[in-house]
């Protein structure tokens, strides 16, 4: 009785892991190994803004107002009444997808209700991404769609048109052929606001039926522009978009793409049906019941790029509109302007690193009262 347990004894010294051993490093996968990270920068003016300090947090594209007071009763009422936070959200967000289905006039089977539309890209490339995959941007562009692709291993080409600041159809329909997997698009784009019309979108398709085109239309409320209609035809198109800007949802994380049903099932693959939580679906259901309030704050954020271009351009200081939530300006001697800024607590966000985009900052457009008081600010400054 007593030999088995002298040999089980043996067997567990001869597997005891060495010094050495137990200092060693385990790898991240091969694909990962040399990808750079999305550059996070802190989002500065937040707690500013919270405490009731006045701040202007304009640097990250966000609503520079609270959503809808239906999104946020919604969601009190929700934990007050102990709603059930202890079971696991709608599978598949479906009466969400739903209401997301009137709101874009397409069936709820070719919508995909994410994690924000970060997510929603993520899940594209996991899905549909394979080594060696050709995939074409145009740049500059929303960096973090690059590491969700490069993460796959892919082969990235991008193409980078002579003015940033207008889009080279030509030059990008003559980058793609039979090899190209996938084409990574941001419709108004982030941070120049070019767009691709639908027209656009329908002659890429319809010219290169093997690739799938990624329309990513996170500031669509503000331009009205959308290729959307096209993915109950087309096999080869995805369309992304989310509730963190127009909406002012970002921190309830929530997003949705539309997508033929074709490439609705081939997401469905590895797609997590409860990864959105019960309080984004509560949250983001309820602001697409307040229209009126959304509509009323894109109004205000058009009124006030008008004034706050007319603004720069009367101070000899290049301002670039967008037909999105933000704009670009060009400063001279950038950093220790950006630094004077946040001084005021003015905080915006640093492009020149972004190709074409040399001594260029990016900055929300907020309503016409704040914009008002912004202005009144950069007159210490200019």
């Amino acid at each position: 009785m007593g030999s088995p347990k002298k040999n089980l004894r043996l067997v567990e010294d001869k597997n005891k892991p060495n010094r050495d051993e137990l200092n060693s490093k385990i790898d991240v996968a091969y694909s990962i190994r040399r990808l750079k990270p999305y550059e996070v920068v802190e989002s500065r003016g937040s707690e500013q803004v919270l405490r009731g300090d006045k701040a202007f947090k304009l640097d990250w594209n966000e609503s520079t107002i609270t959503p809808s007071p239906k999104a946020l009763s919604a969601i009190q009422s929700f934990v007050s009444g102990n709603g059930g936070l202890n079971w696991y959200p709608s599978l598949g967000s479906r009466s969400l997808a739903d209401s997301l289905s009137e709101y874009t006039q397409l069936p709820a089977e070719n919508i995909l209700v994410t994690a924000g539309s970060d997510a929603a890209l993520q899940l594209i490339c996991d899905s549909y991404l394979d080594t060696n995959d050709e995939v074409v941007v145009p740049v500059p562009t929303y960096n973090h769609f690059l590491v969700f692709a490069q993460s796959r291993g892919v082969r990235l080409i991008s193409i980078q048109p002579n003015d940033p600041f207008r889009v080279d159809f030509d030059l990008l329909e003559s980058t793609l052929s039979n090899r190209t997997r996938l084409v990574y698009l941001v419709s108004p784009n982030n941070p120049t606001g070019t767009i691709f019309t639908a027209a656009q979108i329908e002659q890429l398709c319809t010219d290169f039926p093997r690739t799938l085109f990624v329309v990513d239309e996170a500031y669509f409320e503000f331009a009205q522009i959308t290729a959307i209609s096209l993915v109950t035809t087309f096999k080869n198109l995805l369309v992304t978009r989310t509730f963190s800007k127009a909406f002012g949802l970002a921190g309830l994380r929530i997003g949705y793409l539309a997508a033929h049903r074709t490439l609705i099932d081939g997401l469905s693959k590895i797609y997590n049906p409860k990864s959105v939580s019960t309080l984004s679906q509560i949250g983001a259901e309820a602001a697409l019941g307040d229209l009126d309030y959304l509509n009323k704050y894109l109004d205000e954020v058009s009124q006030s790029k008008t004034i706050l271009l007319d603004y720069f351009r009367s101070i000899g200081t290049d301002a670039f509109s967008t037909p999105a939530n933000f704009i670009v300006v060009r400063l001279p001697q950038i950093e220790e302007t950006l630094s004077k800024l946040s001084a005021e607590s003015i905080y915006i966000r640093n492009r020149s690193n972004y190709p074409g985009l040399a001594d260029c900052a990016r900055m929300s457009v907020g309503n016409v009262e704040q914009t008002r008081a912004l202005i009144e600010k950069l007159n210490r400054i200019f």
